[in-house]
């Protein structure tokens, strides 16, 4: 059935017709996109003024306009019907009448319906107060009735935006700015807003009257491909949810990817970034040319009446060879002969993010028309002009952003393609793996002081994930790469070593320290057997942080600050030759010693919540006072008679209790001869996750009835974790329990991962009792929703397992957590 077919059915069965030809057009799979879109305008064009001439009479003086996204003809399956009823005012009761008409059948069939009824003199007058009325009657279109009426009202209102442009667009920018902060960047979102969102339909239509006012245009290419890639993914969306949304779930992404005949999420989400890049590198544009103009027309009455007439000369200050400053933008000299000069994009790009300027859209397009490719190594000063470009800090983003958005970087750096616009779907990343990598070398630009080969930290922060677009590990496919870019951006063999280390091991420094107990001197020489030199350590360490501050605010803190700190302090000093002491099995402080003699002496759990150095806060059965959390968690240390299930307990009250353990260690304390039994030391790092610590005595009074098991934590946590938010449709990975062969020659390291969760340690700690063995600490790390725990574990005698009963162990505490 053709679309002219369906229009005919819906004439000639009013609306009941109507729906019945909307449903078979949205059903039809040969028929989507623009065609869809504009065969449903038609289809509802014709229905509506079946409506409005359905009378006795002629309506005359009146007019029935379409106007925002359905006068544009793009009416989605659930888009709103924007109508005006326009009219003369000759006949009040009459237009009354009309409108009763025409809206309560829209209202019958469910479409959500914005109207209003007004006069010419009443639209041009609530547009000139309201910015969004203006903008919807820019794209007014005649339905029915007195075509005159619309025709004159489209002059008028067109009219009136040109005269009131150097006011309107300075609103409409800001307007823009204002939502861009509320909903964020469409192209960096794992749950984007298609319309609202920077980069979105909102801000294509802001182009498109932009274009309107004659006071600048917006760069086309492009441009109109991307609006409807996005048009194409929200009618998806529409069909794929019945609802009336432009908001792109999780939980709805693969049903739209299929929808649109694509291979995956990832690949819809990669498009939709796509297109809202060029979306917003044209608004930023555009914006700046509206800024440029408004700025000469201030400014040229003035300097006509101080030079007697006539437009003076742009000035032109140099920047670099072939490179000048323009009118507030970096452009290309009269003499630059880009055709010749393959380095020229690196040095026009270097010279714009160190002047904090804009590199200008014509120069970005002669440059990518006119590109050479640079010969194989880079000379020296193509290597040079990027690292002083990736060295300029913030103004480094909106020229990387230029050049990408003319395939300038694809050029240069071609391995760069399969990391472009590349979702990340974790959490605590809150940038595509292209930007992330930008950002981290803005941040690694703040750290050149520190380091003694800059230029090696600045290459080793924009290629530090250059393998994400490669199957397996991205850490050994970034390490192959890196080789290859390192070498042909002409860096030598011993550099190009250095590169790939700091590429293969990014990662090494936050899991060893967060993970690993830094005591041992097994973790130590292993950081150092992978890193090789005093040099790469350093670098790495400003490596580790600036990806860590790019990545998102969970993935950086300062407790794992202070931890990575700590592990290189311990690696350099073994570089120095100073080999880490073995640590003395036992050995407590006096503070633990006494705590160990309270418990033993009350026999009961004695809590210390070390705040500061020099305050300590004691709970026993007659003490109790209230500590203050510290940034990088307070220490609280527990002495408990030695008895079983004490791990597990201690874990599920700071979990009742809403406390964050960040590490634990665990060990005994010998009472002196004579006397008989222990006291259980555990030496804990802990942080409320909102709000001050609870009371000390609160918890030992959690604690004591959590020991005698008048207290059900698994019920209490299982109502939590109930309550827990979880967003709807995303299933968590299963939990995996992994051995790590050779992490320590005093216990065996049992790492956890797994979705974090309320009492998560605590259901650890119990089926860990349950393989009847001893943990002798633990480091506890939590990225967004995800857990990563390594455990320390010896047997009953506390020597490290065997091979096999450690695989046991890690075997059953994996089945205990998917159970």
């Amino acid at each position: 059935m053709t679309s002219t077919d369906v229009r005919t059915d819906a004439e000639d069965s009013g609306p009941s017709g109507y729906a019945a030809a909307r449903l078979r057009l949205l059903q039809e799979e040969a028929q989507s996109g623009p065609p869809r879109r504009s065969a449903l305008s038609e289809l509802t064009d014709d229905w509506l003024a079946g409506l409005f001439g359905a009378g006795t009479a002629e309506p005359r003086g009146v007019s029935l306009v379409a106007v925002g996204g359905y006068g544009r003809g793009e009416l989605s399956p659930r888009s709103d019907l924007d109508l005006l009823l326009l009219h003369d005012g000759s006949d009040d009761a009459a237009v009354a009448a009309l409108a009763d008409r025409i809206w309560y059948p829209v209202w019958d069939l469910g479409l959500a319906l914005d109207h209003s009824v007004r006069t010419p003199a009443e639209a041009r007058k609530t547009a000139g107060e309201d910015l969004k009325v203006h903008l919807g009657l820019l794209d007014a279109r005649h339905i029915a009735g007195d075509l005159g009426l619309t025709a004159g009202l489209r002059t008028s209102v067109l009219a009136d935006w040109r005269n009131q442009a150097p006011k309107r667009l300075p609103e409409l920018q800001e307007l823009c700015a204002e939502r861009a902060e509320r909903q964020g960047e469409l192209q960096y979102l794992l749950e984007p807003d298609l319309k609202e969102a920077r980069g979105g339909l909102r801000d294509a239509t802001a182009l498109r009257a932009v274009a309107a006012s004659w006071l600048a245009d917006a760069p086309r290419e492009g441009l109109a491909d991307a609006r409807r890639r996005l048009l194409d993914v929200r009618d998806a969306l529409h069909l794929a949810t019945g609802r009336a949304t432009d908001r792109l779930a999780l939980q709805e992404q693969d049903q739209v990817a299929a929808e649109l005949g694509l291979l995956d999420a990832d690949t819809l989400l990669r498009q939709v970034y796509e297109a809202a890049r060029v979306i917003s590198y044209a608004s930023d544009v555009t914006w700046r040319e509206v800024g440029r103009v408004l700025r000469s027309r201030a400014v040229r009455p003035r300097l006509r009446a101080m030079l007697g007439g006539g437009k003076p000369a742009p000035e032109r200050s140099p920047l670099a060879e072939g490179v000048v400053e323009q009118d507030g933008e970096v452009v290309l000299a009269r003499a630059a002969r880009p055709e010749r000069d393959p380095v020229l994009p690196l040095r026009a790009a270097a010279a714009a993010a160190q002047a904090g300027l804009p590199l200008s859209l014509h120069a970005v397009r002669r440059l990518a028309a006119t590109a050479r490719p640079l010969p194989t190594p880079w000379p020296a000063e193509a290597r040079e002009q990027l690292v002083t470009l990736l060295g300029s800090g913030r103004p480094t983003v909106d020229v990387w952003e230029a050049l990408e958005a003319e395939g300038l970087i694809t050029h240069l750096l071609p391995d760069w393609e399969r990391v472009r616009c590349r979702p990340q779907r974790n959490a605590v990343h809150i940038w595509t793996v292209d930007r992330h990598l930008i950002e981290t070398a803005v941040q690694a630009s703040e750290m050149t002081r520190r380091v003694h080969r800059p230029d090696l930290l600045l290459v080793a922060a924009l290629l530090h994930d250059i393998g994400k677009g490669w199957p397996g590990d991205h850490s050994v496919a970034g390490e192959i790469i890196v080789k290859d870019v390192a070498a042909r951006i002409g860096f030598d063999r011993e550099d190009v070593a250095v590169l790939s280390t700091l590429v293969r091991h990014h990662l090494l420094l936050v899991d060893t320290a967060t993970r690993r107990d830094l005591e041992d001197p097994a973790t130590v020489r292993s950081v150092a057997d992978a890193v090789g030199s005093p040099g790469t350590l350093e670098l790495l360490h400003a490596l580790t942080e600036a990806d860590a501050l790019a990545t998102g605010p969970a993935a950086w803190s300062s407790w794992r600050a202070s931890l990575v700190t700590e592990l290189v302090q311990r690696v350099d000093a073994l570089f120095a030759g100073d080999e880490p002491e073995e640590p003395e099995p036992g050995e407590t402080s006096a503070e633990q010693e006494r705590l160990a003699i309270e418990a033993f002496r009350t026999g009961g759990p004695v809590l210390s919540l070390r705040a500061r150095p020099d305050e300590t806060v004691v709970a026993t059965e007659e003490k109790d006072e209230k500590a203050d959390p510290e940034p990088l968690g307070v220490e609280l240390l527990i002495a408990v008679p030695d008895q079983a299930g004490v791990l597990p307990a201690v874990a599920g009250v700071l979990a009742m209790h809403r406390l964050t353990v960040r590490t634990a260690e665990l060990g005994t304390f010998d009472l002196p001869d004579g006397v008989e039994g222990s006291v259980l030391l555990l030496n804990w790092r802990v942080a409320a996750e909102y709000g001050s610590l609870p009371q000390a005595a609160r918890l030992r009074s959690d604690l004591v009835r959590a020991l005698d098991g008048s207290l059900d934590i698994a019920g209490r946590l299982a109502e939590r974790d109930a309550a827990y938010p979880r967003r709807r449709g995303v299933v968590a990975p299963p939990p995996r329990v992994t051995v790590a062969a050779a992490a320590s020659r005093h216990a065996t390291v049992i790492e956890v991962r797994a979705q974090d969760a309320p009492g998560l340690l605590h259901r650890i700690g119990r089926a860990l009792e349950d393989a009847h063995v001893r943990v002798r600490s633990a480091h506890v790390s939590t990225l967004g929703a995800n857990a990563v725990d390594a455990f320390y574990v010896t047997g009953p005698e506390g020597a490290p397992l065997p091979g096999d009963e450690a695989v046991s162990v890690a075997r059953k505490l994996e089945e205990a957590l998917r159970g």
